[in-house]
């Protein structure tokens, strides 16, 4: 802790981002969509009466849907708070000056990233009043609420890895959002094509095959692409019955969470370690 509180990179990326209006415009923006959702459910479900009831097991929809509005808002927002944090730098000619200071390339890195993290937690703190509607319904138990959040921040770190890996190696912030933006589609969406195409295909070979033994059905690949999508493991953690049937489809009981955990952090290290040799690749010393 004591050396993070000592990161100049760190604390100045703290204060011109918390000092900013456009960043409290967007926490405004992102308060307003969960606003807006949550008072369209309750008219929906009260049918657009005062006098209409909100029946308690409807919460956990509420609770469901809004988990899934908020992961999707966090794919969508940390790639543009993070892509362009060395790019930015580089357009502006400052990056030279931060590269001949005191700080070596990871406190230039964690700083870049974690002010951006910090940002995104904020966020997700200020819509907690919007899920305390849930809690006085009932229906949600702290556990899943926890675990959601949990996998909220492994999610945002791994992103904001891969856009400050992308922002370090290319010189551009633009190309730089432009391919942060195409690795959240892949992980939001091409993984899910991909699990039904291998799913497909995997069961016209079996069919094929004629297999008359019974055999349970083994897709690991299929399995692998459904584990790391953000909107499978959501639904995997909100409805058991979704779990099962994953499990049933593709023979594979082992937890897609924690295949989701080993996957991103992996993805955190790696896109760190990238962004940190690059960023004095043409210089004679790396620290």
């Amino acid at each position: 802790m004591k050396g993070l509180l000592s990161n100049p990179v760190l604390m100045k990326e703290l204060k011109l981002r918390f000092r900013a209006f456009k960043s409290f415009s967007g926490l405004m923006f992102y308060l307003a969509v969960l606003i807006i959702f949550v008072s369209g459910f309750l008219l929906i479900f009260t049918q657009f009466s005062t006098s209409g009831f909100f029946v308690p097991s409807n919460s956990f929809t509420m609770f469901s849907v809004l988990s899934v509005l908020q992961m999707a808002l966090v794919m969508f927002i940390t790639p543009g708070l993070t892509a362009g944090a060395i790019s930015t730098e580089r357009e502006k000619q400052t990056l030279n000056i931060l590269l001949t200071t005191t700080q070596s390339s990871s406190q230039i890195i964690i700083g870049k990233l974690l002010s951006s993290v910090a940002f995104l937690i904020l966020m997700l703190i200020a819509g907690l009043p919007l899920y305390s509607i849930v809690f006085l319904f009932g229906g949600v138990s702290p556990g899943q609420f926890f675990t959601m959040f949990f996998f909220y921040l492994v999610t945002l770190i791994a992103i904001g890895s891969i856009g400050i890996m992308f922002s370090t190696i290319t010189k551009r912030t633009i190309i730089s959002m432009i391919a942060t933006y195409g690795a959240m589609i892949f992980l939001g969406g091409i993984t899910a094509f991909f699990f039904f195409v291998g799913f497909s295909l995997e069961q016209m070979m079996m069919s094929q095959q004629q297999n008359t033994q019974g055999l349970t059905t083994f897709l690991p690949i299929s399995y692998f692409w459904a584990s790391i999508n953000p909107g499978v493991l959501i639904l995997t953690l909100l409805i058991p019955d979704t779990k099962t049937a994953l499990i049933d489809t593709v023979g594979i009981s082992f937890p897609n969470w924690i295949v989701y955990l080993i996957f991103y952090v992996f993805i955190t290290i790696v896109c760190l370690t990238i962004a940190i040799r690059k960023l004095r690749a043409n210089m004679k010393t790396n620290r």
